[in-house]
C-alpha cells in the first residue's frame, strides 16, 4: 500500500528510515532472541537502548551537565501538575503566559497548588499572537514562569525567549522539541510530549535542571517526583520501553543529518515554502500574525466553513491526510514535522492551487 502524506497534528508521521529500521528489528533485537517489547527493562540489552538514547538527546540538543534527563509517562497534561509540585514550592507562585489551549490547561491546573496568575495573554486575538513580555511582566518572586514554546492548534511559536532574570523558566515544548537548535541553558525545565517530533505516544521527555529538584511536595504522587525519577535513572517503575527505542532511533536519524542546525534547515524550506504561497494569494486566509508563525503547524482557512469541510475531504482522497483544524478553531492545519518530505509540502500546494481554481467563492 501507498504511504500518504500524514499532515497530523499528533500522533504524527515518524522517519521512514526509523519504521524500516524498527520493523527489521520487531522480532528480534540485535542477537537478544527477542523483541525491545518483550525485554525485561532491567535486561542488559535495554539498558544499552536507555542509556543511548539520553546520550544521543544530550548530545543533539547540547544539553548541559547540570540537567537532569527524565523518559516519563502520563502525556505533557501530566507535567501541567507535576510541575507545579515539584517547583512552586518557595513563594508558592507561578506566572504562566497564555499563548493558546495547551497553556490554558497548564495554568488552570497549576491553580489548584498555588498563586498562579496569568502574566499576559492574546486570548482576547482569539491567541493569533504571541504575547510579547518582559522582566518586569512577572513577579519577582515567582517560583516559576511557564510558556508554551508552540502552539499546536493555532499554528504559533515563540521567536524569542522570555526574560524572565534569576526565575526559571518553564516550557512545554511537546511540538516543536528538535526542529532546530534551543540553548537549554535558558530554562529551568523543558517537557515535552514525544509524539509530534520524537516518537509513537506513550513518551513524555523532561529536561530539568539540577537545582530545581528534590524540593518536591509532601503531597507529590510517586510517579511524578523529579528526584525519585532521575535517582532511579527513569525506571522508578517500567518505562515506556519500545518508544524510547523509537525515539533513540529517531535521535540517530537526526544525529546522521547533521543534527539540529540541518533540522532547522529543512523546517525552514518546508515552512517557507507554504507561507509564500500562501502569501501569495487571497483564496486562503493565515489567521497567524507573521511574527509568531509556526513552523511546525501552519494554520489556514477559506472562510466558508463547508469549502474548508469539502477542501479536507478531498485533501484525504488525494492522500494528504489529517489536514482538518482543530474541532476548537476549524479550518485546516498542516502539521509538517521533522519527517514531513519537502515533497509532502509540494504536493499540499498543488492541492491548494487546484482546489482554489475548481472552488471559486460565492
Amino acid at each position: 500500500m501507498k504511504r500518504v502524506f500524514n499532515f497530523s497534528a499528533g500522533p504524527s508521521m515518524l522517519p521512514l528510515s526509523v519504521l524500516e529500521k524498527a520493523a527489521s528489528e520487531m522480532v528480534c533485537y540485535g542477537d537478544s532472541g527477542m523483541s525491545v517489547m518483550e525485554m525485561s527493562h532491567r535486561s542488559a540489552f535495554y539498558d544499552e537502548i536507555i542509556k543511548s538514547a539520553e546520550a544521543l538527546l544530550r548530545k543533539i540538543m547540547n544539553i548541559p551537565d547540570n540537567y537532569k534527563v527524565l523518559f516519563l509517562q502520563g502525556g505533557a497534561s501530566t507535567q501541567f501538575a507535576a510541575v507545579p509540585l515539584n517547583l512552586m514550592n518557595g513563594s508558592g507562585k507561578a506566572d504562566y503566559i497564555l499563548s493558546g489551549q495547551f497553556s490554558t490547561k497548564a495554568f488552570k491546573e497549576a491553580q489548584k497548588y498555588g498563586d498562579v496568575v496569568a502574566a499576559a495573554s492574546s486570548k482576547e486575538e482569539n491567541f493569533s499572537r504571541i504575547p510579547e513580555t518582559t522582566r518586569e511582566s512577572f513577579r519577582p518572586d515567582a517560583d516559576y514562569v511557564h510558556i508554551c514554546f508552540n502552539n499546536t492548534i493555532y499554528g504559533t511559536k515563540y521567536n524569542y525567549i522570555p526574560d524572565t532574570g534569576d526565575i526559571p523558566l518553564v516550557a512545554d515544548m511537546s511540538s516543536c522539541i528538535i526542529s532546530e537548535p534551543v540553548d537549554v541553558s535558558k530554562f529551568g525545565l523543558i517537557y515535552a510530549g514525544a509524539q509530534k517530533n520524537m516518537a509513537p505516544a506513550g513518551l513524555t521527555v523532561v529536561i530539568v535542571r539540577e537545582d530545581l529538584i528534590g524540593k518536591a511536595r509532601d503531597i507529590t504522587p510517586a510517579m511524578l517526583d523529579y528526584k525519585l525519577m532521575a535517582d532511579n535513572g527513569s525506571m522508578y517503575n517500567t518505562p515506556p520501553c519500545y518508544c524510547i527505542y523509537i525515539a533513540k532511533l529517531v535521535y540517530e536519524w537526526i544525529d546522521s543529518m547533521g543534527g539540529l542546525e540541518e533540522m532547522k534547515k529543512r523546517n525552514e524550506k518546508k515552512a517557507a515554502l507554504l507561507y509564500d504561497y500562501l502569501d501569495s494569494q487571497d483564496y486562503y486566509i493565515a489567521p497567524v500574525q507573521k511574527e509568531s508563525r509556526s513552523m511546525m503547524n501552519v494554520t489556514f482557512v477559506t472562510g466558508d466553513a463547508e469549502l474548508d469541510k469539502k477542501f479536507a475531504s478531498e485533501a484525504a482522497k488525494a492522500g494528504l491526510q489529517n489536514l482538518k483544524g482543530h474541532r476548537s478553531v476549524g479550518g485546516m492545519r498542516a502539521s509538517i514535522y521533522n519527517a514531513m518530505p519537502y515533497e509532502g509540502v509540494e504536493a499540499l500546494v498543488a492541492f491548494m492551487k487546484k482546489f482554489a481554481q475548481e472552488n471559486p467563492k460565492a
